[in-house]
C-alpha cells in the first residue's frame, strides 16, 4: 500500500509531538533545591514549559478528532491559537532570559 500524504503527515506530526514530550523530561532534577518560602526559578520554569507541552498535546488532540470528524473546526482552531500563543510566550521569556545573560556577562568585575 503506497504512502498517502495524509499517513506522512500524521507520522511526521507523531514524531515531532514525541521528540517534544522527550524534550520536556530533563536528565537530572533542576528543582531538588527548592527554597522554603516557595517555588525555586527552576520548578516555575518546570512547570512552565510542562504547560506549554500539555497545551501542545490538547491541540494534538483535537487536530485527530477534526480530522476524524469528531471535533469542531473552531474548537480546534481555538486549542491551536492557544498553544501558538503559550509557544510564543515561552519564546519571549527565553530571549529576555538570554538578553539579560549576556548583558551580565558584559559587567566589569
Amino acid at each position: 500500500m503506497a504512502t498517502t500524504p495524509f499517513n506522512a503527515a500524521a507520522a511526521a506530526y507523531g514524531n515531532a509531538s514525541r521528540l517534544i514530550s522527550q524534550a520536556a523530561k530533563p536528565r537530572t532534577d533542576l528543582t531538588a533545591e527548592a527554597s522554603a518560602t516557595g517555588n525555586s526559578f527552576a520548578q516555575m520554569l518546570s512547570q512552565t514549559v510542562q504547560g506549554v507541552v500539555d497545551q501542545g498535546k490538547v491541540s494534538d488532540q483535537m487536530a485527530m478528532d477534526m480530522v476524524n470528524g469528531k471535533a469542531n473546526v473552531v474548537d480546534m482552531v481555538t486549542a491551536l491559537s492557544q498553544t501558538e500563543m503559550s509557544i510564543n510566550t515561552m519564546v519571549t521569556v527565553r530571549d529576555r532570559v538570554i538578553s539579560a545573560y549576556e548583558e551580565i556577562m558584559r559587567m566589569p568585575i
